[in-house]
Order: C-alpha cells, then sequence, then structure tokens
C-alpha cells in the first residue's frame, strides 16, 4: 500500500514556497499534509509471491468503484447494493402450509420468526442467516441463541408469511426469466452479469476530496494503520514530496548536518571581501552576521529609515505668509523646468536586495522568521600523497613475501635484544 499527497495539493504547496521565500522543514509540511484526508491518497497494490503469482487479489465493482479482496466478496456487495438494478421482485399469494403448528423458532438477536424446527427448510435458512449477518460468530453460538416460543401470534405471523411466494424476474436481459430463490439469483447474475460488472485490478486508489466507496472490514483496517503510522512519521510522504517539489524547482539542504529543509535556493556563501556588491547589499549581510536570529522586521526597523514628514504650511503655524512675488512675463527662459523622476523609495530598494539575497541562496529566511546568512564551507584538507613504493629486488616478482626472506632476497627483521631472565 503506498501513502503519497495529492498531486493538486502538493503543486499549490510548492507555489506558496516559492513566493513565500522561506524554507521548511520537510517533515514537517509532510506532517501538516497527513493531518486532512483531503490532502492524501490511499493506493492497494496486489499481494504477490516470489514466483509472480498472484497471492492476494483486488476486484473492484464498477457500479460505485468498491474494492473487494474476492469475487464473491464483490458479488455479495452488488446482490446487497444494487439489486434493483438486475432483479425485480415479485410476491405471488399462494397456500400456507398444511398441519397444526404449534411451536416456532425465533432468532434471539434479531427477533425474527425463523419457522418451526420441524419444517423443511428450516436448518438451511438458519445457516443462510448466520452466513449473511453473523459470520464472525460461532454457528454453534448463533444457535444456541435460537429461542422456541408457543405464542399463537408469533406462529400466525410465520403462517402469515407463507402464504406468498417470492419470485425474482431477471431485467436487463434479451429475454427475461422467472427465478424462486435467491440461490438461483446469485448462479444467474454470476453467469451473465458478473464479467461485466466486475473485474480484477492491480491496483486501486482512493483519491482525496471524494466519499470513500465501501470497503471490506481488513481493507479499512488496513488502511487506517498505515495512515496512523505515516502521521507518527511521514516517511513516505516526504519521499513522495521530495520528488514533487524538485520537479517544481525546488531545492533541498540539511540545517546543521540534521533536518532537512526545502526552499527556492540552495544556500550559498557570499564572500563580501572577493564578490564586489552594493553597499545596501553589505548592510544586510552584516546585521544579520552580528544579530543571530534576527527577524525581517527586525532587519527592516534597522536599515530603513523612517519616511520624511510633510512640511507644515506656514498659516497652519500661526506664522505670517510671505507676500507673493511680483509677477513677471511669461517667456521661454522663465517656464519652469519640468519635473525629475520620483525617487526609488527606499524600503522598495531594501525589499529588492534582501529578495535577491533570499533566491540566490545567500540569506535564508526560516519558517519562524529567522534570518541566516549562508555559512562559509569548510576547507576539507588536500590529500597526502602517497610515498611511492620501493623497488622489488630483481627475480622476486611474483614470489610471496614471507617466501622472499626464506630465500633471501629480502633482509631478515633486525633481531631484538633479550632481557635478563627470558
Amino acid at each position: 500500500m503506498d501513502i503519497r499527497p495529492e498531486p493538486n495539493g502538493a503543486t499549490s504547496l510548492a507555489r506558496q514556497i516559492k513566493l513565500s521565500g522561506r524554507a521548511y522543514p520537510l517533515f514537517e509540511v509532510a506532517g501538516l499534509v497527513m493531518q486532512k484526508p483531503d490532502r492524501y491518497e490511499v493506493t492497494l497494490k496486489t499481494v504477490r509471491g516470489k514466483d509472480g503469482l498472484v497471492i492476494q487479489p483486488l476486484f473492484e465493482c464498477s457500479l460505485d468503484e468498491s474494492v473487494w479482496l474476492s469475487e464473491s466478496d464483490a458479488v455479495k456487495h452488488v446482490l446487497k447494493k444494487h439489486f434493483d438494478t438486475f432483479y425485480q421482485i415479485d410476491k405471488q399469494p399462494c397456500d400456507p402450509p398444511k398441519g397444526v403448528w404449534t411451536l416456532v423458532a425465533q432468532c434471539g438477536i434479531t427477533g425474527e420468526v425463523l419457522g418451526p424446527p420441524n419444517f423443511h427448510g428450516y436448518q438451511e435458512k438458519l445457516r443462510k442467516i448466520h452466513q449473511e449477518r453473523f459470520y464472525r460468530m460461532p454457528f454453534e453460538a448463533y444457535k444456541a441463541k435460537v429461542r422456541f416460543v408457543k405464542d399463537e401470534a408469533v406462529v400466525k405471523q410465520w403462517l402469515e408469511s407463507q402464504s406468498s411466494k417470492i419470485e425474482y424476474t431477471t431485467l436487463n436481459v434479451p429475454e427475461p426469466k422467472k427465478l424462486s430463490s435467491l440461490d438461483e439469483v446469485e448462479s444467474h447474475f454470476k453467469e451473465i452479469h458478473r464479467s461485466a460488472v466486475i473485474r480484477s485490478v492491480n491496483s486501486w486508489t482512493v483519491k482525496s476530496g471524494e466519499n470513500r466507496p465501501s470497503l471490506p472490514n481488513p481493507l479499512l483496517t488496513l488502511i487506517r494503520l498505515s495512515v496512523d503510522k505515516e502521521k507518527r512519521f511521514p516517511l513516505r510522504t516526504a519521499t513522495s514530496l521530495s520528488g514533487q517539489f524538485a520537479n517544481a524547482g525546488l531545492h533541498f539542504f540539511k540545517r546543521d548536518k540534521v533536518v532537512v529543509h526545502v526552499s527556492v535556493a540552495r544556500p550559498t556563501y557570499l564572500d563580501l571581501e572577493a564578490s564586489p556588491v552594493k553597499e545596501g547589499i553589505k548592510q544586510i549581510v552584516d546585521f544579520i552576521q552580528a544579530h543571530p536570529k534576527c527577524t525581517r522586521r527586525q532587519l527592516t526597523e534597522a536599515l530603513v529609515p523612517t519616511a520624511p514628514t510633510t512640511p507644515v504650511p506656514a498659516v497652519a503655524t500661526g506664522e505670517p505668509a510671505s507676500a507673493p512675488a511680483a509677477a513677471e512675463p511669461t517667456t521661454a527662459e522663465s517656464t519652469p523646468p519640468a519635473s525629475a523622476p520620483a525617487a526609488v523609495p527606499a524600503h522598495s530598494i531594501f525589499a529588492g536586495d534582501l529578495h535577491w539575497l533570499i533566491h540566490q541562496g545567500h540569506v535564508i529566511e526560516f519558517a519562524n522568521g529567522v534570518l541566516e546568512c549562508a555559512k562559509k564551507p569548510v576547507q576539507k584538507p588536500e590529500p597526502v600523497p602517497k610515498q611511492p613504493k620501493a623497488p622489488l629486488p630483481a627475480g622476486s616478482e611474483g614470489v610471496p613475501k614471507g617466501f622472499r626472506r626464506s630465500i633471501g632476497l629480502l633482509p631478515l627483521p633486525a633481531p631484538q635484544p633479550m632481557l635478563v631472565g627470558d
């Protein structure tokens, strides 16, 4: 069974990460995906043995796109949920059973009247009810719950149920037929409709955002346990998200070599001494390095000057207004010059510089708002060159090392001094 994020939801997450420019822990994003069923999909697959043969098949009902572990369970589901699509129930009057009936059996759980124990078909009906409704209970345990009553009203109820018989008329076939029992109905369905309604599949996906169809209890239990396990540690979801995020152009890195983050750019160290940058970018980098764990707000308040206040007119302050200058004739020389282009606001320049630093990977803004500069990579020590081996004496090629000493091709090791008492 596979659990993966819903494709459209993963695309939306990638777009939000790009727009925000922040770096998010990958496993926290995967945990958010697993919080709601409409954010992920569950795919069931057939189980195969080492020889490639199917051990546990899957069968899909095309009428409601439900999946079942056996073909017989799928047939029972169709005859229970979609019976009216294939058959019509007709009730025909008939003579009640002859004889004097004073004792009838009644189900101790549902209260359904089963009939006299000496009536033909009693045992068959008892087993059929057990298989359809109480198959989890041992047959002998269910049989022990059957009670026998002599109430005339209950006996009359059973006689009235036997005063009519039920026939089943086939539908959606060229020649309608009359069937007298549910066993005949099941046999007819398997022969005529099974191949068109039920098919074997290799995989089946519960799509997010849709009403899940009926599923057998074993599959519901399997899905619930797998989802609970994935919520505790969303490894498969994080793996699937990483592939979808990579296709969307996002990058991954480990913070302190521990936690995997996803962001718009991989951290890249900016060497201010070797790379010529403008003064605004240098101020941002210097401030972040001098103030660990600072936020965008703190950086903005420190580097972006406040907007200048509008000067107050003299009349409003009570000062006398100066007299207007004498009118002069309008000439080409006296025409006021055209207004200069408006200067770019300082906060816009600051925002552009910070945006460039983040999208180049020189500055990382984490999900909690903390800003951090990309660290300088550690220089790896240069490998020590290997000393060349001394050439072997002539004629010793291919001779084992120990044998070379024994035949005198190599010098013997120097003798060790012996201590007194050895």
